[in-house]
């Protein structure tokens, strides 16, 4: 294709559904926009869009634009984030990715890199998707569960996630105390899919029935937030929880509850002088974190 910013425009137009939201995205006045899209049905000889009063959607030929589009701007910003790796200066942007049950731990760490390092800026996404690596989405990612297996990944052992089941004071006040033998007598707070891997859930999926998990969550902050509230039992981590004297231990952590962290880096990063002074920070952090 002669002309690749016509591409783009019709990319963002079938991305954003409307020309005005395409305008808006690449700094540019609507009519722009339509002569690009104009331009480039013409050039190709067929319709990339139906126009209707809500906006633009994609043919079947606009489908297959959009499709390699997006590829293309993916491995443009993989590109982009390998070269600006390379540097052997730590400076610049440096996005990580991690589980949310965590945040409280590698803030220290983040302040202290970048008391280190203030040239740098950091991004720290907790999103529940999993961000890719290999597309240039994060320099580092830190995962929980199995071992990562992603090709040209480069995975560590982080640390281990001690795990107990506890209650508040005020639900054991209402409830009683519940033992192992009536658990399935209890509420319980859980996640909000069948698909969630956690060890301690699987646990709890084969011990009570399904309408014993009264309160369902997708992000971990809003289950301790439920925790603490006394809608029911659940899950924490063993430290937190030693922290919160209003809570109780139902039982204690076991080792088939622990959750393995891990530090992931795409191998084109790796070895980056950026990427390799925040893993020493990280290392050196977690080295005194003793029993999580």
């Amino acid at each position: 294709m002669e002309n690749w910013d016509e591409i783009r425009t019709a990319y963002q137009v079938a991305r954003m559904g409307t020309v005005s939201g395409a305008a808006e995205v690449m700094g540019v006045h609507h009519a722009t926009v339509i002569r690009h899209i104009d331009a480039l049905e013409k050039r190709l000889g067929a319709k990339l869009f139906q126009r209707h009063a809500r906006g633009y959607t994609p043919t079947e030929a606009g489908r297959d634009l959009l499709s390699v589009a997006q590829t293309t701007e993916e491995q443009f910003g993989q590109l982009a984030s390998r070269i600006k790796g390379q540097g052997e200066t730590v400076a610049g942007e440096l996005v990580v990715t991690s589980i949310t049950g965590i945040t409280q731990l590698l803030t220290p760490v983040f302040a202290a890199f970048q008391l280190e390092h203030p040239a740098v800026m950091i991004r720290f996404l907790t999103d529940m998707r999993l961000f890719r690596l290999d597309y240039g989405e994060a320099h580092v990612a830190i995962r929980a569960g199995g071992v990562p297996q992603e090709p040209d990944n480069v995975v560590l052992p982080l640390m281990r996630m001690k795990i107990g089941l506890y209650a508040s004071q005020d639900y054991v006040a209402r409830h009683g105390m519940p033992t192992e033998a009536t658990l399935p007598q209890h509420r319980f707070i859980g996640v909000d899919t069948q698909e969630n891997r956690a060890p301690f859930y699987r646990w709890l999926r084969e011990r009570v029935p399904p309408e014993a998990v009264a309160y369902r969550v997708t992000e971990t902050v809003a289950a301790e937030a439920a925790l603490k509230a006394g809608i029911g039992l659940g899950f924490l981590r063993a430290q937190e929880a030693r922290q919160n004297p209003d809570l109780v231990e139902v039982m204690a952590p076991i080792p088939d509850w622990d959750s393995p962290l891990w530090i992931v880096t795409h191998v084109d990063l790796h070895r980056t002088l950026k990427v390799q002074s925040f893993l020493g920070c990280l290392k050196s952090a977690a080295a005194g974190w003793g029993d999580l």
